[in-house]
């Protein structure tokens, strides 16, 4: 645990929770590398099969903590440079985290809110959920952010949402593509719950490679390259343990090792947490 984050850590998932909830989680240059830091150290924890990024408090995340914009409002060129290069760092780290990622959304993701949320791969957003790219009310621009949130939203969208800064709800995040799914308030874990207990029927080793597959082939071009870039990619996955056992299991009507190994942890751990 540290002082802007709780990990908690149970039936293979952990749990960040943003906790600066008198600020409403707005972050600064602690958070973001305590974010980096938990993100690289989960990423690579064998134990551990999604990570869910959640918030204390009535909001999600309200971009950038005051104090901190305060500081960097005398810093140098090249100290905003590196100032925002560790955020741009620290969102990378969270989209390139080999685990599959769900951001667990409620209450106001403003600025950088909305690019934590845009880095997770998939976004589930409570009804009463805003959003805002609110950045250009301050005299700055949604930059460091900007590669997640344009994906995430589209181009066309980011033109009207970045240059108005006006606030949009839920159901216009569902609507753009923004978040994944949309549920009330009381249902948005149950929600959540539904998609981890989906992913937990899946090959870890699986997914890491899905996950790295979409990532390195959106927007490419058709052509020979990435012709021979997926067959090599289905070649190997096929020939290894996972890919081996997940065809024999499905060939044979049966459970594959990875669900009869979660099943099995399960029932002898029910109840157990641990929290980092």
């Amino acid at each position: 645990m540290s002082n802007g984050l709780e990990i908690h850590i149970a039936r293979r998932v952990a749990v960040v929770w943003l906790a600066r909830e008198k600020v409403r989680n707005a972050f600064n240059e602690t958070l973001i590398a305590e974010l980096a830091a938990a993100f690289t150290q989960l990423g690579a924890d064998e134990g551990v099969r999604a990570i869910v990024l959640a918030a204390r408090g009535p909001a999600f995340c309200a971009g950038a903590d005051l104090d901190w914009m305060r500081r960097m409002a005398g810093y140098s060129f090249d100290e905003n440079r590196a100032d925002a290069r560790a955020l741009a760092e620290m969102l990378r780290t969270i989209n390139e985290c080999p685990k599959p990622t769900i951001a667990r959304v409620h209450g106001d993701a403003y600025a950088g809110g909305m690019g934590l949320v845009a880095a997770c791969d998939i976004a589930v957003a409570a009804a009463s959920a805003s959003f805002c790219l609110s950045e250009t009310r301050l005299g700055l621009i949604p930059a460091t952010i900007s590669p997640y949130v344009i994906r995430a939203m589209g181009e066309q969208a980011a033109r009207r949402y970045a240059l108005t800064a006006e606030r949009f709800d839920a159901a216009e995040a569902l609507r753009l593509g923004f978040v994944h799914a949309v549920a009330p308030a009381d249902g948005l874990d149950a929600r959540i719950e539904e998609i981890l207990a989906a992913l937990m029927q899946t090959s870890g080793a699986a997914v890491r490679e899905a996950k790295r597959l979409v990532r390195e082939v959106a927007g490419r071009p058709i052509d020979e390259r990435l012709l021979a870039d997926t067959a090599e990619r289905i070649a190997a996955i096929r020939a290894s343990d996972d890919g081996r056992e997940g065809v024999r299991a499905f060939l044979d009507k049966r459970k594959p090792r990875w669900v009869t190994d979660y099943e099995a942890e399960l029932a002898a751990s029910e109840g157990d947490d641990e929290e980092m």
